[in-house]
C-alpha cells in the first residue's frame, strides 16, 4: 500500500477524486431527469422506465469516464481553469451523452426525450460545478486577501491586449500581494468603463490626480505599442507620482502571449530620452560579417564588449579579442564561450602602443575586419595625463592602423566621439588626431601612395616594414578606413548614470557640474548597431554621425534618476553643482559646421563631409608629436593645437565643492 501511496502524484490523487465525482454527478443528473419528468414524484416512474435506468446507468458511467479521459478532463490544472477547459467539459459531455442516447434508444426501452436533454443537461454542470468552484475559491480568497491594507495598490497604464493580460495575472495570483485598482487608457471610449471589476479612470493627464484618489502605490506600463516620445512624456508624468515604476519588455511577449509581473522591467533611464531606438538592418551586417576574421582592440570595455557579442552572433570564422586589462578580456572572454562553444575565440593581451605586438597579431592572424575601440575615454583624467591620451589614442590608432593595412585588413573602422568636433579638452583633440589619421591612411591608400605612410618606431633596433625599400610590401593594399562618432553611451564605464546610481545609493549627494551643462546621449546597442552599419556600409574616408536627437540636460538627467529610484530631488537626495573642470564644455556637437552631412539609407544616421586638410603635412607631424609625448612634453597641447585647427584648450575657474568624494565624471 505504501508503494502505491509512494508511485502515485498528486495530479493521479486528483484525477481519481474526480472520477468519482463524475460518477455521482452522472447518476445523479440521470435519476434526476427522471423524476423531474415524472412531477418530482418517486412513486410515478414506471417501473419498465426505472428498469432501463438501473440497468445502463453503470455501463455508461464507466463508458463516458473513459471518455472523458480521452478528453483529457483529469489532466488539466483546475486553478488555472479557463475557457479552453470549458469547452473540452462541453464537448466531453455532449459526445457522451449522445452516446448513451443513442445506446438506449436502439438496445432498450424508448425512453422519454426529456431524460435525455434533461439529463445530458444536468451532467454538464454538474462536471462543471467541482472544477470550477476550485478555482472560484481561490479567487474569493485571492480577492479577500488583496482587499487588505498591507496589499499594493497598482495603477496599470494602458486598456489595451498588455494592460488585460496583466490585470488578469496579477488578479489570479495568489503569490503576489497586489491588487489593480485603477487602469489609465487615452482612449476617451474606454473611460467610466470597466475590465474584470476594475475602473477605467481617465487619460494621462489625470494619472496624478488618480494616484492621489486611489493611494496607487506601483504603477505599470502597458503600452508596447506606444512610440518613444508618448512614452516619454507618460513616463514622466508617472515618475511625478513617486510610485515605484515598471513596464511590459515589448512587443515580442505580447505577441507570444507572456505579459506577466514576472517579466515587468524597471523603467531605464533611457526611456525617458524621447526618441526611437537605432535599428540596424542586422540581415546586412550577417552578410559583411559572415566567415570572416574579426578583430576588437579594447574588446573588453563597454563598448569592445558589445561589439563582441554581436560579432560571435554572427557567425565569423574568428572574432579575436585584443585588450590589455585582461580581467575584461577574461570576463567576455568566458561569457562568448559559454554561449557560443563552437566560436573560434582568441582572447589576446597587448597594447595598441607596442608596434612589434600588433604586427605579430595581424600578421598571424590576418583579420579582414577591425573595429578599434581601444581608447582613454576619461576627459578629467586625460586633462592631467595629456601625453597618455596622446599616445594611446592617436599613437596607438596610427600604429593599430598601419600594422591593419600591411596585413590584408578589409575594413577598418574607428570609434571616436561627439567631443572630437571643436574639442576643449585633449581627449577631444586626440580623437580628432584619431579621424585624421584615417582619413590620411584612406587618401594614401586611394591615391596608390601608401608607401608614403611614414612608420613610427618607438622601440629600439625596431625593424623596417620595407628593409630593401622595393616597396613591394604596399603594392595591392585596399584597405578601406572609417570613423563612427558617438554620444555618450548610457551605463558605459566611467559614464555619468552608474556614478549618480552610487551616488543615490549612498543616500547623495548627486554631483552635477553645472546646471545648463547638455550632452548627448545613446545606449550601448545603439552604438554599436551604428559601428556594425559603418563597417558594413562603409567605402572609405567616411565620418559616420548618428542623429541623437534634442541633447539632455545632465541635471533633468539627474533628477529622473532620483525620481525613478523612488526619491524627491533636493528633498530626500541633495543635489551640489560641482562646477565645469579643465576641458569640459556646456555642451557637445556632433559634427563640425565646415562638414556638412549626407544622408544614407538610415533616415538618423549621416555621414560627415571630410574637412580638407594637407595630408602630407599632417603625417609629417606625427612623429614629432609622437616624440613630444613620449618625452612627457609638457607643452603637448601646443603641438596638438598646430595640428588639429579646431582645437582651442579650455580652462574654465573651477566651483568649490563641498565634498569633492562625489564629484561626477561628466563626459
Amino acid at each position: 500500500m505504501n508503494n502505491i501511496k509512494h508511485h502515485l502524484k498528486h495530479w493521479h490523487i486528483m484525477a481519481i477524486c474526480l472520477m468519482i465525482c463524475d460518477a455521482l454527478s452522472i447518476h445523479l443528473a440521470y435519476f434526476a431527469a427522471l423524476w423531474l419528468r415524472f412531477d418530482t414524484q418517486y412513486s410515478h416512474i414506471p417501473g419498465n422506465v426505472f428498469h432501463t435506468y438501473y440497468s445502463t446507468i453503470t455501463v455508461y458511467t464507466i463508458i463516458a469516464i473513459c471518455l472523458f479521459w480521452v478528453f483529457r478532463m483529469y489532466r488539466g490544472m483546475w486553478r488555472f481553469a479557463s475557457y479552453t477547459e470549458l469547452v473540452r467539459t462541453f464537448a466531453g459531455s455532449v459526445t457522451a451523452s449522445l452516446l448513451y442516447s443513442a445506446f438506449v434508444s436502439v438496445f432498450f426501452k424508448r425512453m422519454p426525450l426529456s431524460y435525455h436533454v434533461w439529463g445530458g443537461g444536468a451532467q454538464f454542470v454538474l462536471l462543471l460545478a467541482p472544477r470550477f468552484a476550485y478555482r472560484l475559491l481561490l479567487f474569493y480568497k485571492t480577492a479577500a486577501f488583496k482587499n487588505a491594507e498591507n496589499t499594493g495598490r497598482v495603477m496599470i497604464v494602458g486598456a489595451g491586449s498588455a494592460g488585460q493580460m496583466l490585470l488578469r495575472d496579477i488578479s489570479t495570483s495568489s503569490e503576489l500581494h497586489d491588487r489593480v485598482v485603477c487602469i489609465i487608457d487615452d482612449n476617451r471610449n474606454k473611460w467610466n468603463r470597466y475590465i474584470d471589476g476594475v475602473p477605467i479612470v481617465g487619460g494621462r493627464e489625470d494619472i496624478l490626480s488618480a494616484v492621489e484618489k486611489y493611494k496607487v502605490t506601483k504603477i505599470y506600463f502597458a503600452i508596447p505599442t506606444a512610440d518613444a516620445e508618448n512614452k516619454k512624456e507618460i513616463l514622466n508624468i508617472c515618475k511625478e507620482s513617486g510610485c515605484e515604476l515598471k513596464q511590459v519588455p515589448g512587443l515580442y511577449q505580447l505577441a507570444l502571449g507572456q505579459v506577466s509581473v514576472s517579466t515587468m522591467k524597471d523603467v531605464a533611464i533611457e526611456d525617458l530620452l524621447g526618441r526611437e531606438m537605432i535599428r540596424a538592418d542586422l540581415n546586412e551586417v550577417f552578410a559583411f560579417l559572415n566567415g570572416k576574421t574579426v578583430m576588437v582592440t579594447g574588446g573588453g570595455g563597454s563598448i569592445g564588449s558589445e561589439l563582441c557579442r554581436q560579432i560571435a552572433a554572427h557567425n565569423p570564422e574568428r572574432l579575436i579579442i585584443f585588450d590589455i586589462y585582461e580581467n575584461n578580456a577574461y570576463a567576455i572572454q568566458l561569457e562568448l564561450k559559454k554561449k557560443y562553444p563552437d566560436l573560434k575565440l582568441e582572447t589576446l593581451i597587448g597594447s595598441v602602443r607596442d608596434s612589434r605586438r600588433l604586427m605579430d597579431v595581424f600578421s598571424t592572424y590576418h583579420p579582414q575586419i577591425v573595429y578599434h575601440a581601444a581608447a582613454h575615454k576619461h576627459v578629467p583624467l586625460m586633462e592631467d595625463s595629456p601625453c597618455e591620451s596622446i599616445k594611446n589614442n592617436a599613437i596607438g590608432t596610427y600604429k593599430t592602423a598601419y600594422a591593419a593595412m600591411l596585413n590584408g585588413c578589409e575594413r577598418f573602422v574607428l570609434i571616436s566621439t561627439d567631443k572630437a568636433v571643436n574639442p576643449t579638452n585633449i581627449m577631444g583633440a586626440s580623437k580628432r588626431l584619431c579621424e585624421m589619421i584615417i582619413q590620411s591612411f584612406d587618401a594614401k591608400i586611394k591615391a596608390g601612395r601608401a608607401d608614403e605612410i611614414p612608420q613610427l618606431f618607438t622601440h629600439v633596433g625596431e625593424n623596417s616594414v620595407d628593409p630593401d625599400g622595393t616597396g613591394e610590401v604596399f603594392q595591392n593594399i585596399k584597405t578601406e578606413f572609417v570613423a563612427v562618432r558617438f554620444g555618450n553611451v548610457l551605463g558605459s564605464n566611467g559614464s555619468v548614470i552608474p556614478i549618480f546610481k552610487q551616488q543615490i545609493a549612498e543616500g547623495g549627494p548627486v554631483t552635477v557640474t553645472h546646471p545648463d551643462i547638455i550632452r548627448y546621449f545613446m545606449t550601448v546597442s545603439e552604438a554599436v548597431s551604428l559601428v556594425l552599419l559603418a563597417g558594413t556600409y562603409a567605402h572609405g574616408g567616411e565620418i559616420f554621425v548618428l542623429d541623437m536627437g534634442s541633447p539632455v540636460k545632465i541635471d533633468t538627467l539627474a533628477r529622473n534618476l532620483i525620481k525613478l529610484s523612488g526619491y524627491r530631488p533636493d528633498v530626500d537626495i541633495k543635489i551640489v553643482y560641482s562646477g565645469l573642470r579643465p576641458g569640459e564644455k556646456l555642451y557637445e556637437e556632433k559634427l563640425m559646421a565646415e562638414e556638412g552631412l549626407r544622408k544614407t539609407d538610415n533616415k538618423l544616421i549621416h555621414i560627415g563631409c571630410p574637412i580638407p586638410f594637407d595630408t602630407d603635412e599632417f603625417l609629417q607631424s606625427i612623429e614629432g608629436l609622437m616624440e613630444a609625448a613620449y618625452s612627457n612634453d609638457k607643452e603637448i597641447r601646443s603641438y596638438v593645437a598646430n595640428i588639429v585647427s579646431t582645437y582651442h584648450p579650455n580652462n574654465p575657474p573651477v566651483m568649490v565643492v563641498k565634498d569633492t568624494k562625489y564629484a561626477a565624471l561628466v563626459q
